[in-house]
């Protein structure tokens, strides 16, 4: 089953639940599904591919933690709120994400085997994080640690 057959089901699983937020949270997922499909030029009826399903996604959740962070911000929790529970949905799509551990010993890994020594090699070390963690690590965490590390040394 592709994660858009998932996506359609759990959507009308939840309709028929009367779970208001999760159904307005879903029925945005396959919105952006529908907006990415029109923008490549590939027929609607035919299922993207669960890897570009899954960076779609990730940049959903990465959008409503924003904007939860902002209303924080400005002073509306009760929005921010909304906001991290549609990401809570959301990320129940996406495979789990490493620890801050586990990350770390990537990039200490890259940074070991690319012999870094400054700044001047971060986004090699970030590249080479990225390409071994794939979506289940945070770009800016990787980021904040690799500049961390490679200031110390």
């Amino acid at each position: 089953m592709t994660l858009e057959d998932r996506l359609t089901q759990d959507l009308k699983a939840a309709m028929l639940a009367g779970q208001q937020q999760r159904v307005m949270t879903l029925r945005g997922l396959k919105s952006s599904l529908l907006y990415a499909k029109v923008a490549q030029k590939s027929p609607r009826d035919e299922p993207m591919a669960d890897e570009a399903v899954l960076e779609l996604f990730a940049r959903e959740a990465k959008k409503r933690q924003e904007s939860a962070e902002l209303y924080t911000q400005g002073g509306s929790p009760e929005k921010a709120e909304t906001e991290l529970t549609e990401k809570a949905i959301i990320e129940e799509y996406l495979p789990a994400q490493l620890s801050e551990d586990e990350v770390t010993k990537l990039v200490d890994r890259a940074i070991a085997e690319l012999e870094a020594t400054d700044v001047s090699k971060m986004g090699q070390v970030i590249g080479k994080v990225r390409a071994e963690a794939g979506m289940t690590a945070d770009g800016a965490l990787i980021a904040r640690l690799v500049r961390e590390r490679l200031n110390n040394k």
